[in-house]
């Protein structure tokens, strides 16, 4: 799906990963799942690009559901994957804390579990090397995203801002489509390590110039970036009853 002149998206609201496509090359942010690698092929196919133009890839976290093709890159291809310092290990296949599902429904629940079955989900291929990051790290791709920590859904959570496709790749800092329930709008993520601090991280993309806001889960979403803390809170409150 073409969603701008520098920017694609493949797979669906369920699951997701992005293409940062300029002269220089291809930058993939975030791998989605195994399954997605035939979405990714036709998807360059049809922008005359080949798996050749791909330049790196950066995840905004190291969970199993944004690793999906990643290390069939970087193994087969060559291309580095760029990760923060403090995900690292998540993405080598490291222990990660045990959270709450929280608020379930069974539907959405089963078809999210489905899809990621389908497309690989329950087979994950772990990173063997990685290129580590910090907040405030402009990456020497196409497009030169910048680095802006989120921690939080995980402590190396990071949103990824390209200002050549008018975009901030957010992952899982937030969603716009809750996985176990279906509700839709900006909200906080499920399976967050944290959520408080994710949503205090929240507030760091109220100063960032871009008009797409893109989840690893969910439609884009377009907005002013300094209401997404207020709205998320509000979501969480509402679900909370509170």
């Amino acid at each position: 799906m073409k969603l701008g002149p520098h920017l694609h998206r493949i797979g669906n609201d369920i699951v997701a990963a992005y293409l940062v496509v300029t002269d220089d090359g291809v930058t993939v942010v975030d791998a989605a799942l195994s399954g997605h690698w035939p979405e990714l092929l036709a998807e360059l196919a049809a922008m005359g690009r080949t798996v050749d133009d791909v330049r790196g890839v950066v995840l905004t976290h190291g969970d199993t559901d944004h690793l999906g093709f990643a290390e069939r890159l970087r193994r087969d291809h060559g291309v580095p994957v760029y990760v923060h310092v403090d995900d690292a290990d998540r993405a080598r296949g490291g222990d990660k804390p045990k959270v709450s599902m929280g608020r379930t429904r069974l539907g959405p629940t089963l078809r999210f579990m489905a899809y990621a079955a389908r497309k690989g989900g329950m087979r994950t291929t772990y990173l063997t090397e990685v290129v580590e990051v910090r907040d405030g790290d402009v990456l020497p791709l196409p497009g030169r995203p910048v680095v802006i920590g989120m921690p939080g859904h995980s402590p190396g959570s990071i949103a990824v801002h390209v200002p050549v496709a008018d975009a901030v790749f957010v992952g899982d800092a937030l969603t716009t489509r809750h996985v176990l329930t279906g509700r839709t709008g900006i909200q906080p993520a499920p399976f967050t390590d944290d959520p408080e601090r994710a949503l205090e991280s929240l507030g760091r993309l109220a100063g960032v110039d871009a008009t797409w806001v893109l989840p690893g889960h969910g439609a884009p979403w377009r907005g002013d970036l300094a209401a997404v803390q207020g709205d998320a809170r509000r979501a969480r409150d509402t679900a909370d009853g509170r």
